[in-house]
């Protein structure tokens, strides 16, 4: 049976290690975004069919995320139009421990086709390729008051679970949690990133409502604002404070931590190079 796949968000952060993991497995990948070949826009729906046209499975990253309010009408269209384009599999990227995610899951879930859902925590990136990175270039990053710890995940070990999950049926109708296999606060990941780099960079938490003038001052879109709004207010209250296997289940392996994360990056440059910011 043929396996055609789309790589929808081909240009994010994990969508653009999934492709590339697929490409080097020699797998018969697509790369779909506003700017590809055959475009796909989740704001326009007429691009969505013509780009899932005689793909068999589909890894979905929605943007800016899962839990805004449009969503689950968006996530409805799109999966009827998958469904109508002949798809037999989606592999959906969601938010871990995010009610709000849970009506999209419940759509993917419900639609008879075959699915995987995975709920990724905090990706490490976030600090090298991300929002972050301006701040941790500049030598302070600012974040919400907050006490809660993340095991911050990898996105390199969310794309191998994801081409797994897209290359083998075993994993049809499973859901996944990614974690990384330690808590850190954002203090303790700060300094991960900054003893190795032999330099001080400052953690400030400020209140909610300031981080969010900031966000503005620097004219992020308001569908932004409100998510880390959200994020920051909801979901880094303890309920992630807790580590899963659900890597290593998979892919027979240890999942990375933040240090060895951090080891990664330095020799590419990233933090002490001009700022590439890109998608989830």
């Amino acid at each position: 049976m043929s396996n055609k796949i789309l790589v929808i968000g081909s240009k994010g952060k994990t969508g653009r290690r999934v492709f590339e993991k697929l490409n080097r497995k020699g797998a018969d990948v697509a790369p779909a975004s506003r700017s590809s070949l055959i475009p796909f826009d989740w704001y326009d729906p007429t691009t969505w069919a013509n780009a899932m046209t005689g793909k068999d499975s589909v890894y979905v990253t929605f943007q800016p995320d899962l839990a805004i309010p449009q969503s689950v009408e968006i996530i409805t269209r799109f999966v009827d139009t998958a469904k109508q384009a002949g798809v037999r599999k989606l592999v959906l990227l969601s938010g871990r421990g995010e009610p709000k995610n849970m009506d999209c899951e419940n759509i993917v879930i419900g639609s008879g086709l075959d699915h995987t859902i995975v709920r990724a925590s905090f990706f490490m990136q976030n600090f090298s390729e991300g929002f972050w990175l301006d701040e941790i270039l500049g030598g302070e990053l600012v974040v919400p008051v907050g006490t809660a710890k993340e095991p911050f995940v990898d996105a390199d070990d969310i794309a191998d679970v994801v081409v797994e999950a897209l290359l083998d049926d075993a994993h049809n109708g499973k859901t996944y949690e990614l974690t990384g296999p330690e808590l850190l606060s954002f203090k303790e990941a700060v300094s991960k990133i900054a003893s190795p780099l032999g330099r001080e960079i400052k953690l400030t938490e400020i209140g909610i409502e300031d981080y969010v003038a900031i966000l503005r001052d620097y004219q992020l879109p308001e569908d932004y604002v409100w998510l880390i709004r959200y994020l920051f207010s909801e979901l880094l209250d303890g309920r992630n404070e807790s580590i899963k296997n659900d890597i290593e289940s998979v892919l027979k392996c240890k999942s990375s931590s933040f240090g060895e994360y951090v080891q990664r990056t330095i020799p590419a440059g990233i933090w002490t190079a001009p700022t590439l910011i890109t998608a989830p």
